[in-house]
């Protein structure tokens, strides 16, 4: 684990509120002088704990997708099984995030869909693919209750992320 200090994580918590922000706004924000919060801001990157910087496109004003819950269990539970499965959901960009389990579900898919037709052809596709699914679930999301897009990382790290 990574260890921050104060400065690095107010550093963290202003990117993540003013991703488009100058390095001198940065610099003012955090209370440091440009020099040094470009170098903790560099450490960061190359430590990877900034790992990109992206817009957030509010997709709703684009096209009305279909999002959909996929619960999935594979046929059998052998290490080569979970790889096959989660080597072929890499490569099928509707699914935007799948997640291992424990418990009596192996994954769960989050799937960003044109309609539930499209949805139902993927849902074929994987079926058709052989790649062990035994059982799926699906529930179809009918509204979007609270969507984060930023962790809470200061809710995340105690003392013992921190110097």
């Amino acid at each position: 684990m990574i260890r921050l200090d104060d400065q690095d994580l107010k550093i963290l918590l202003t990117l993540q509120r003013e991703g488009r922000i100058t390095k001198v706004k940065l610099a003012e924000a955090v209370n440091l002088s440009p020099s040094p919060c470009w170098e903790r801001l560099k450490r960061l990157e190359d430590l990877g704990v900034i790992s990109g910087y992206h817009a957030h496109i509010n997709l709703e004003m684009l096209v009305k997708p279909t999002l959909v819950m996929t619960e999935v269990t594979l046929r059998h539970h052998q290490h080569e099984d979970f790889a096959i499965f989660e080597k072929a959901v890499q490569d099928i960009p509707e699914i935007v995030e799948c997640y291992a389990l424990g418990g009596g579900v192996d994954y769960m898919l989050k799937v960003l869909c044109r309609d539930v037709d499209a949805y139902q052809r993927l849902i074929d596709g994987l079926l058709i693919a052989g790649i062990g699914i035994d059982r799926y679930f699906t529930y179809i999301v009918t509204k979007k209750v609270k969507v984060t897009p930023v962790p809470p990382i200061d809710a995340l790290l105690d003392s013992g992320g921190r110097k």
